[in-house]
């Protein structure tokens, strides 16, 4: 998202509708909000840790998805965990949000009851179509690789994956590298985005 920087590479803008429902008061700059969000997705990560919801196939739902997505960001947005209802500049046209988050879920689960890829594989693929899609007005990113996350911690018993070892959120090479991984997944490459993603 973008609240004083529209123009960082792979942000998505906010709708002024959408900025009314920044919850904290003080929170002016971009700095600021990802400090906030920041807390606050720490402690979704706790909910998700020890949530019973958070095992298969519950954590492969839009209902899951959009619990999650409340968890991390109820102390930032009053939409939390709301399905976006306007265009952006990433990401599906917003009305077929709803189906097309329930048709990867559904997908995520076939692929994990068939074995058609192996897990890490299988979470970069389920955390790029949920970009793809880009369901929330804002922390599609991160909301998406926490899913993928805990796919492995919860179903598979793996380690969380490092995603680059740096944080995404700030401009820099590894932001660079991800975004550009994300463009060739969008192709069907998901070479360099599993790489990536296995990169500490």
């Amino acid at each position: 998202m973008a609240l004083g920087d529209a123009n960082t590479p792979g942000s998505t803008p906010i709708d002024p509708d959408e900025l009314t429902g920044l919850i904290p008061d003080h929170v002016t700059t971009q700095g600021e909000l990802n400090e906030w969000e920041q807390s606050n997705i720490v402690q979704g990560q706790e909910w998700a840790l020890k949530s019973r919801m958070s095992a298969f196939p519950k954590m492969l739902t839009d209902r899951y998805v959009r619990q999650l997505h409340k968890k991390m960001f109820d102390q930032t947005w009053r939409w939390a965990g709301e399905y976006r209802t306007t265009g952006k500049n990433i990401g599906i046209e917003w009305v077929h949000v709803p189906e097309q988050t329930r048709v990867a879920c559904e997908n995520a689960q076939l692929w994990v009851r068939e074995a058609v890829f192996e897990p890490v594989e299988l979470c970069v693929r389920l955390h790029h179509r949920l970009v793809e899609i880009h369901p929330f007005p804002n922390g599609n990113g991160r909301h998406a690789r926490l899913i993928a996350d805990l796919v492995l911690l919860k179903h598979y018993k793996l380690k969380r994956l490092p995603w680059g070892g740096q944080d995404l959120m700030l401009p820099g090479r590894s932001r660079n590298s991800y975004l550009a991984a994300l463009r060739l997944a969008d192709q069907g490459d998901f070479e360099s985005l599993i790489k990536f993603a296995n990169q500490g």
